[in-house]
């Protein structure tokens, strides 16, 4: 499960709290908290 900070690579993630979903469009970047709830883990979307 990605947390937030993690680099977990290129792909779509979705917040475990709220559903958010998030796009890491390069390897490097790290995966930021929810931008809707704050919340730290995703699941792969």
């Amino acid at each position: 499960m990605p947390r937030a900070t993690d680099r977990p690579g290129e792909g779509t993630y979705k917040c475990t709290n709220c559903g958010q979903e998030m796009t890491i469009e390069k390897e490097s970047d790290q995966l930021p908290p929810c931008p809707s709830c704050g919340n730290n883990t995703f699941n792969a979307a």
